[in-house]
């Protein structure tokens, strides 16, 4: 191996070194202009080269590089050299023919295919390259109206294209000289050939030694994780929006930006700022000088430092991934029924610091790698699960019982008015430790003729059990819906929405990507959704809101959001992505992102105190619906995972209208004693929410234990 490793290594000096003295005798050719220095009689041209400012760094908030720089080299035309050379169409001809033997593709933006029947491909440019191709056209007055072929044919005749040659090996020819003439035409910058050319295509085509094409060092993206791409993005050349925006701030045409992910919402701190250069040739390609545009030297892109942990993130994709194998796969998932989650499709995962917004992990299932995506984008695009849909963020879902901590909170914290159903105006909606019976089924007549939900556990005993009676802890424990169907009942949805909102459900979170905001069950979002009499709001709406139905629709960030708000007694943090900026030596700090509070919803003491014991017996006590994935009740103090660390919880299942099993939700966070950390969970069609509780496991052992990803994974083959 070490041999092997040796050879390669002097392979790679060997070609380095090859290239630099070819490079050097391509320099040297074009440097010396007269061996008596007499340079009075030489026409000089100047031309103006942009030079890429490196971007910035992408790191994680440890300081570990997620996406950087690697050094490349572009080749780069002189338009005035290799037009004024003589053969200029059989250097150009051998050079694209060495090309083509080398496998390397270059950019070409006539807007014309490159194969017979020839056809104009206007549409796969943006506004600004068309309109560069009707400059062209205006320049040598030719009618716009011309069809692509007889295009061709007026151009093979004005570059005198052999008649020998190829249809197919013309157009590639006219290609090139239709960029040299653009440059002529308009204000282009230099015409990049070949981007990222590696070293043994470089050393081979430089060895034509192709009048005025020109080797430029540059950079390109380097990924150093296979993870997060869904949060870090990727690159990719302007559309007309982008070009409308940016050309006002120096960028060029043909300069990549952010697409998509940190690359896109951080673009302006990352981007740096191209420089220009000045280069003085002369007509047989001599350089004469070249110095930057006084104000014109490239300034690198600042380094961003974002909240992710990229060990945590690890640890949550690769649980999310395991998990969704384990429920798919009927081996392991032996449920028999209905609602199996053998069909199981998406998932999604948000870890949060609840006290500061701060996101530590964010990833969608499935998901793919930015360093292979070009490779694998066929069959990525052919997945019919999407693995370039983020659902953690721009997917939307009924909560289910998750929901059930806003509806206690409002019941809490809200009295009796005049427009509630029962109780006595002034008075608590629901009073800590007050006893509601589960009966099995929704039994109120007044404006509910007809509509009798019942509880699931009534439902899946065929009607031979209840919970029974009730206080709103157990009813979290277990989750029973009647006990909340109760609840929905006796207050108003204006009192459900107002709570709801302040944990940030249905609200923008403020993260710097783009998100889907979703909509919480009111009077607006029924109109919203139906028309006619569906449109009018009604009191079973209002009850099957109190259990995350009826027209709730929020992100999993925003449940993390929400379980963070829970964690805080009503302290709503706005999460964010960024933690800080510094310049591209790393010396200077640009910009330091601080915690910022939304709102602060009035929670009281004991209202806190109920619902995060409910939350507790959840995971701790017999009957809890989340305590067989914590590994169960050990002792009276509760369990013993992980290091005796306090979690509270809550599952959530959700229909949907999309056809087989339900949808599973998950939210936690811990210690109870003081939050640090918030957890969402979200999965489709995983047919409970408990299925997804166990994700939560191994991110909570890495945050608490500082444990790696190898160590975590103690639920193999466990499904509930």
């Amino acid at each position: 191996m070490e041999r092997v490793t040796r050879y390669r290594a002097a392979t790679l000096l060997g070609l380095f070194a090859l290239i630099m003295v070819l490079y050097a005798m391509r320099l040297f050719k074009l440097q010396i202009i007269d061996t008596d220095g007499n340079t009075d009689n030489t026409t000089l041209y100047s031309t103006v080269t942009t030079v890429r400012a490196a971007r910035g760094d992408i790191l994680d908030r440890n300081g570990k590089v997620l996406v950087g720089n690697r050094a490349s080299y572009d080749l780069v035309f002189n338009h005035f050299v290799i037009k004024s050379a003589d053969n200029r169409n059989e250097y150009l001809y051998t050079l694209l023919k060495k090309c083509e033997e080398l496998g390397v593709e270059h950019q070409d933006h006539l807007p014309i295919t490159a194969t017979r029947p020839f056809e104009y491909t206007l549409s796969q440019y943006s506004t600004a390259w068309q309109g560069y191709f009707q400059s062209y056209m205006v320049d040598r007055s030719w009618d716009p109206d011309i069809t692509a072929p007889l295009l061709i044919q007026k151009m093979r005749e004005l570059y005198k294209i052999p008649a020998t040659w190829s249809e197919e090996e013309a157009r590639a020819v006219i290609g090139l000289r239709y960029e040299f003439d653009l440059r002529g035409v308009t204000n282009l910058p230099s015409y990049v050939f070949i981007s990222d050319v590696n070293s043994e295509n470089l050393a081979a085509i430089l060895e034509l030694n192709t009048p005025g094409l020109m080797v430029e060092s540059s950079t390109v993206r380097e990924y150093h994780t296979q993870y997060a791409a869904h949060i870090l993005g990727y690159m990719g050349g302007m559309d007309d929006d982008d070009w409308a925006k940016y050309k006002k701030e120096g960028y060029s045409m043909d300069a990549q930006i952010g697409q998509s992910g940190f690359e896109e919402a951080f673009e302006d701190y990352l981007h740096g700022i191209d420089g220009q250069r000045l280069d003085k040739v002369t007509k047989e390609g001599t350089i004469v000088s070249q110095e930057y545009v006084e104000g014109k030297v490239p300034v690198a892109g600042n380094n961003v430092e974002t909240t992710i942990d990229i060990n945590i993130q690890k640890i949550a994709e690769d649980a999310l991934a395991e998990r969704m194998k384990q429920i798919t796969d009927p081996q392991i998932n032996t449920d028999v029924g209905e609602h199996t989650g053998l069909d199981a499709q998406g998932a999604a995962v948000i870890v949060m610091k609840a006290k500061t917004g701060e996101i530590l992990a964010c990833a969608s299932y499935p998901t793919f790698n930015l360093a292979t995506m070009n490779e694998d984008w066929d069959e990525i695009t052919k997945d019919d699960l999407n693995p370039f849909f983020n659902r953690a963020f721009g997917a939307t879902y009924a909560p289910g019982s998750t929901y059930k901590m806003s509806t206690l909170v409002a019941a809490m914290e809200n009295v009796y008015t005049s427009g509630n159903t029962g109780g006595v105006v002034g008075q608590p909606i629901y009073q800590a430790g007050e006893i509601i019976r589960d009966t099995g089924y929704f039994d109120h007549a007044n404006g509910f003729e007809g509509f009798h939900p019942t509880c699931l556990y009534y439902s899946s005993t065929k009607g031979m059990a209840t919970h029974g009676d009730l206080i709103a802890q157990d009813a979290l424990k277990v989750s029973c819906n009647l006990f909340f169907y109760e609840l929905g009942y006796r207050m108003t949805i204006e009192m459900m929405d107002e709570t709801a909102k302040g944990f940030g459900l249905g609200e923008p979170t403020g993260i710097e990507l783009t998100e889907k905001v979703g909509w919480r069950a009111n009077r607006e979002s029924k109109k919203a959704s139906y028309t006619g009499v569906d449109a009018a709001w009604n009191g079973g709406d209002r009850v099957l809101c109190a259990i995350g139905q009826s027209e709730n629709r929020f992100t999993p960030l925003q449940l993390a959001v929400y379980a963070s708000t829970l964690a805080n007694q009503g302290v709503r943090y706005k999460a964010t992505f960024l933690n800080r900026v510094t310049s591209s030596d790393y010396r200077t700090l640009v910009y330091s992102n601080s915690p910022e509070i939304v709102s602060e919803m009035k929670i009281s003491d004991t209202t806190y105190a109920t619902y995060v014991d409910g939350m507790r017996r959840v995971v701790t006590m017999p009957g809890g619906t989340a305590t067989t994935c914590f590994g169960g009740p050990k002792d009276e103090d509760g369990p013993q995972w992980p290091s005796k660390i306090t979690v509270c919880a809550k599952t959530g299942t959700a229909q949907h209208s999309s056809g087989g099993s339900d949808h599973g939700a998950f939210v936690c966070f811990a210690p109870m004693e003081d939050p640090e950390i918030a957890i969402a969970i979200f999965g489709e069609k995983v047919a409970h929410g408990s299925s997804m509780a166990p994700v939560a496991e191994p991110i909570l052992k890495a945050y608490f234990e500082a444990v790696d990803a190898s160590e975590v994974y103690t639920y193999e083959n466990q499904l509930s």
